[in-house]
């Protein structure tokens, strides 16, 4: 880890967050591949549009290893602090998220800020969700097999998904989140341990939710900080894969232990000597495989396919 973080050092790039946007999101899209795992190749990708509750069209990939049987769908909610972020920029992991679980992975584009900002990335996700939930036969998935997952601002996403979903009798079968933002101020330990020279810094949080929240109240909302969530009961099971050497990892794991006071059963991996955005270095990285694997097999778990 520490010689990747000395290589990007190296590289001599401006930090995203010193960047507009526009810019920032086409410079994270360019170094995305950079330190994947090899792209896998699938029997099926399809890009498609999910609509919007006001009437946007929001652009999906799907992915699937077979073609056939109806198989279990994973929605996936990328990472990117709601700023930053793409269907492209996520595209190895969820094809590698397909292969090793045999599941179909579909992956959203929800709209980000500044140009969009709180609640329209929630609202989009849960649209995305529910709409997946009704059109599930038609594209070859199982209505009765659907999980929801992510990574970083992702993981917020699929954590409030599947809250939204227990309140509409949406039956999930697990939320996959890779170390989920949960909390309303970065005031956590790990925030100020973890704030500068590892990859996720403290500038860059505070960059990203500059451009998401409208003000104060925004981050008080349990659709931003799921911690604030009045109560957890009857929520998906929950995969929770955290990186020790992150800014979240204490919120992290603060959502699994009040998912687990809930009732909610919850398997939490903390991978050792890694940061944030690790999950996407898998050609430099071994938990970066590991983790991949073991998400694989929550999933499989939870679709009865293991």
């Amino acid at each position: 880890m520490r010689s990747v973080i000395d290589r990007m050092e190296r590289a001599g790039r401006p930090p995203l967050h010193t960047l507009p946007p526009a810019e920032a999101r086409a410079a994270y899209e360019a170094g995305a591949g950079v330190l994947e795992v090899p792209k896998a190749a699938l029997e099926r990708v399809e890009d498609l549009h999910i609509p919007a509750r006001d009437g946007h069209a929001l652009p999906a990939r799907l992915y699937a290893p077979t073609r056939g049987a109806p198989l279990p769908v994973l929605l996936y909610l990328h990472g990117g602090g709601f700023t930053i972020g793409s269907v492209a920029t996520h595209d190895v992991l969820c094809r590698e998220l397909s292969r090793l679980a045999g599941c179909m992975v579909v992956s959203l584009d929800y709209r980000l800020a500044p140009e969009h900002r709180f609640p329209t990335a929630s609202n989009d996700a849960w649209d995305a969700l529910a709409w997946l939930a009704a059109q599930a036969q038609a594209l070859g998935a199982d209505p009765a097999r659907i999980a929801v997952g992510g990574d970083s601002a992702g993981g917020t996403l699929s954590a409030v998904n599947a809250i939204l979903a227990r309140d509409a009798g949406l039956p999930l079968a697990l939320q996959l989140l890779f170390y989920p933002g949960c909390t309303a101020h970065q005031d956590t330990p790990s925030h100020a341990a973890f704030a500068h020279g590892l990859v996720l810094e403290e500038p860059a949080i505070t960059w990203f939710f500059g451009h998401y929240v409208r003000g104060p109240a925004d981050r008080d909302d349990w659709r931003f900080a799921p911690l604030n969530a009045p109560d957890v009961d009857g929520v998906a099971p929950a995969w929770i894969g955290l990186a020790e050497c992150d800014p979240l990892v204490d919120e992290g794991v603060a959502y699994a232990d009040k998912l687990r006071a809930a009732g909610v059963a919850v398997d939490l991996e903390i991978y050792r000597g890694v940061t944030h955005e690790f999950i996407k270095m898998g050609r430099a990285i071994p938990e970066a495989r590991q983790a991949h694997a073991d998400a694989a097999r929550a999933l499989r778990t939870a679709f009865g396919l293991a």
